[in-house]
């Protein structure tokens, strides 16, 4: 077990060397074992994307990579990347890029987690502040192998993004945490304006998509958030197999544990060691389920085959 982080005060501005809390980097990723032998169904017309291009597109991939950050948009293999890119917004992921826990969805790369870095939290508030970046959605990897589960580093990016960037509104989609109820509050204490967490999928597929996370788990902690007083998100993929009542239930949950915010999207498989999309969403359907979200008294839903949980996250702070 890895010892809990030390509190980095980003108003000091501290000339930390990273190579003090960096540890060795492990060489093999684990690889899902979930190896597919149907025929992959063809994707729909209404799923074809513009590849990424464009000056602002091209701005912000040489600032991403200027201050080491990683980004969801590219690990999570997201499809509206060239139009987010090309908007001068990004989605950070802090934390690394190897996630301690093996979802069957996610194209992030599974494994042990080699270091940590209390310098992140200033390189993202500078990368956000040269981005002139109005709205910032922050998200992470699991790192269910610290003590912390990874808050301090949620709670001082937050800070630094604050304070470089006083103007900017912050959106955090977080882990859940393990239960450990002391770490969600010290995020939330951080001030972000939406925090959001992920249902994923309905409660019957939990095993099969996201075998380390609890339905109720997840449930309980927008709960918490919103008892706290802060805008509540979350957000499912469809096309995993769930029926229409499992995905009315799921809603109605989220509406009964204080989720404000509702966002539903077409599951696509990133590779052939994922789960199979079992069925392609129409969007006359996506447009149903938004229409009936909204009459459930969500505040805003998002909801299309080509929605992401940061998608038009901006007015969501609304």
């Amino acid at each position: 077990m890895l010892p809990l982080l030390p509190v980095l005060n980003v108003s000091q501005n501290q000339n930390i060397n990273p190579e003090r809390y960096h540890l060795k980097k492990i060489k093999a990723v684990i690889e899902l074992p979930i190896v597919s032998k149907e025929k992959r169904t063809p994707k729909p017309s209404w799923l074809k994307i513009d590849l990424p291009t464009g000056e602002n597109y091209t701005r912000v991939k040489r600032i991403v990579k200027e201050h080491k950050l990683h980004t969801i948009c590219e690990d999570g293999r997201c499809p509206n990347m060239g139009e987010c890119w090309g908007e001068g917004t990004a989605t950070f992921m802090i934390l690394g890029n190897v996630c301690t826990r093996s979802c069957s969805f996610c194209a992030v790369a599974t494994g042990r987690p080699g270091e940590y870095d209390l310098n992140e939290p200033m390189r993202v508030a500078e990368a956000v502040q040269l981005m002139g970046v109005k709205h910032c959605v922050i998200t992470s990897v699991n790192r269910d192998e610290l003590k912390d589960k990874g808050a301090t580093v949620w709670a001082e990016t937050v800070k630094a993004v604050k304070l470089l960037n006083p103007d900017t509104t912050i959106e955090t989609l977080i882990p859940d945490f393990k239960s450990q109820w002391d770490m969600l509050y010290m995020v939330l204490d951080a001030g972000a304006e939406v925090t959001s967490h992920n249902m994923e999928t309905v409660e019957r597929l939990y095993r099969m998509v996201r075998p380390q996370a609890k339905y109720a788990r997840s449930l309980e902690q927008t709960k918490r958030t919103s008892e706290y007083g802060r805008r509540t998100k979350s957000g499912a993929m469809l096309g995993l197999g769930e029926t229409d009542d499992e995905v009315k239930q799921l809603m109605e949950d989220l509406r009964e544990n204080g989720c404000d915010v509702l966002t539903l999207g077409q599951y696509l498989q990133p590779t052939k060691m994922h789960l199979d999309v079992k069925e392609y969403v129409h969007p006359d359907k996506f447009k149903h389920w938004e229409e009936l979200g909204l009459s459930m008294g969500f505040r805003f839903v998002e909801s299309g085959p080509m929605v992401r949980s940061s998608y038009h996250a901006e007015k969501h702070v609304l």
